[in-house]
């Protein structure tokens, strides 16, 4: 009898096993609903992904905003399309921009803790974040229930041991507070991931004196 149930409980404890290693969700494209918080405001952005590149699209007003990038860092623009001014322009950031960009951007540093809750339905764990350039800390927390590329939204937490749901990021110079709502495995619409005809193209410097920056 001890030996007919050890061999079942064993059996369960490996199934066990099995169904945690398999548990993770892998997403390789769709799309990440995210609610943002900045300066004050509250918004919802939709980031769309692939291996290759991904698209964060936001609304500010007036303004449809959308962000693209590849996930080899070496592509960035900005398209901005208010249809109440009948008005589309789009910002390509030169090699020299990029480089700039890149030496401006946040250099991030992970310390685990052993913290833990539920997020959006997704098991998280908290950890702290510090920019090494700034100094600035954060709390985020990440959650190993799925994996997906790097997107524009998650690029500095690339090492951070998990897919971060509750984090702040840099957009722009600026802290944003971000939380995952949903991803799903939904493809993106057709011509996300390109420049669409109709776009008038302009400087970054143009295009931020449109924001009033």
């Amino acid at each position: 009898m001890n030996i007919k149930f050890s061999k079942i409980a064993l059996g369960l404890a490996f199934t066990a096993i099995a169904f945690s290693a398999s548990a993770q969700k892998k997403y390789t494209q769709g799309t990440a609903t995210y609610a943002v918080s900045a300066n004050g405001q509250e918004g919802e952005s939709k980031v769309y992904f692939t291996t290759d590149s991904s698209a964060m699209v936001s609304q500010y007003g007036p303004a449809n905003v959308k962000l693209l990038t590849n996930n080899k860092g070496t592509y960035f623009a900005v398209l901005v399309d208010v249809p109440v001014a009948s008005m589309k322009k789009v910002a390509v950031l030169t090699p020299d921009e990029m480089e700039q960009a890149i030496a401006a951007a946040p250099k991030f540093t992970f310390t685990p803790g052993t913290e833990t809750k539920k997020i959006s339905g997704f098991n998280c764990k908290k950890i702290t974040v510090k920019d090494t350039k700034s100094g600035s800390t954060y709390t985020a927390w990440l959650t190993n229930d799925i994996s997906a590329p790097t997107t524009v939204m998650t690029k500095y937490f690339a090492d951070a041991g998990g897919f971060p749901v509750q984090f702040t990021t840099i957009q722009q110079g600026q802290a944003v507070d971000v939380t995952l709502k949903s991803i799903t495995d939904e493809k993106a619409p057709a011509g996300t991931f390109i420049v669409p005809p109709g776009f008038d193209k302009i400087s970054m410097d143009d295009l931020n004196h449109l924001g009033g920056r």
